[in-house]
């Protein structure tokens, strides 16, 4: 498992190396605006150069606000691709067997792909010992669900909706995740929602259960059926969690150096 630690981090890196050069935008389209830029823009209007405003440190507001949403949403993109990552390299799948996505049409005839941020299908998995073991799995987490019979015997997979965190109750997003529910049970696939951190509010919790998702959180408990690392760790058959701990140093530092960057007030001279 140490030998893939490589590879699995340089896929944290590769996206947080797009936070660094994050530059704010001001309202403008198109590229962010640089320091230099920043200055002319404000400086030109006698209002915000009259109260001050054409100051190093609003740019590095602006630039430290937007760089941590940024940040927030590499994170989470990098969540998604290592989880496929591990599932590929775990369970000897292909990166298309990993992946789903389908067609709706739309009134106006266009069509549009919707997706998921990764899949198992029993069919794909070439060891019967896994095959056997998540087949145990989908057993309890229909009866934690209380799925019918009859839909918990037809289930062949699981699809998964990967997040970082889950820090907002945004009913649009919510409701673009419950969207896929009954494409997924109609496929014969339990959607989990997999979160990497323990931060998600309950009511939204509570709203992917009653829709029939399974919920796994970023908590340390023994639970394949609750958390996300004994589920990565029993079911899948990586110990995502000993991954992480094994690396904490580097991916502190690395965090560290990039808020430094995000956070530097640049030099008015």
């Amino acid at each position: 498992m140490v030998d893939n630690d490589a590879a699995y981090l340089q896929i944290f890196f590769n996206r947080l190396e797009v936070c660094k050069r994050y530059q704010p935008k001001f309202g403008l389209s198109g590229q962010g605006v640089s320091f230099q830029d920043f200055r002319t823009l404000y400086g030109a209007g006698a209002f915000y150069h009259w109260i001050g405003l054409d100051n190093p440190f609003v740019y590095a507001a602006h630039k430290a606000s937007g760089g941590i949403t940024s940040l927030y949403r590499q994170i989470g993109l990098a969540s998604e691709e290592l989880f496929r990552q591990i599932l590929v390299d775990t369970l000897n799948l292909t990166h298309e067997q990993v992946s789903w996505s389908y067609t709706v049409a739309h009134a106006s005839g266009q069509a549009r792909q919707l997706s998921l941020d990764g899949k198992i299908a029993l069919q794909d998995i070439p060891s019967p010992q896994h095959q056997q073991r998540i087949r145990a799995w989908l057993e309890r987490a229909s009866a934690r669900l209380s799925i019918q019979p009859d839909v918990a015997r037809a289930l062949r997979g699981i699809v998964f909706e990967v997040r970082q965190g889950y820090k907002s109750k945004d009913a649009k997003r919510q409701n673009a995740d419950l969207a896929n529910t009954a494409q997924a049970y109609t496929q014969g696939y339990l959607p989990v929602l997999l979160v990497l951190s323990g931060q998600i509010d309950v009511d939204v919790v509570e709203r992917y259960v009653r829709n029939k998702w399974l919920v796994l959180t970023g908590s340390t408990l023994d639970d394949s059926l609750a958390s996300t690392y004994a589920f990565v760790a029993d079911v899948v058959g990586y110990p995502l969690a000993a991954f992480f701990v094994r690396n904490s140093a580097l991916l502190r530092q690395y965090i560290i150096d990039l808020l430094a960057v995000l956070l530097k007030v640049e030099d008015a001279t």
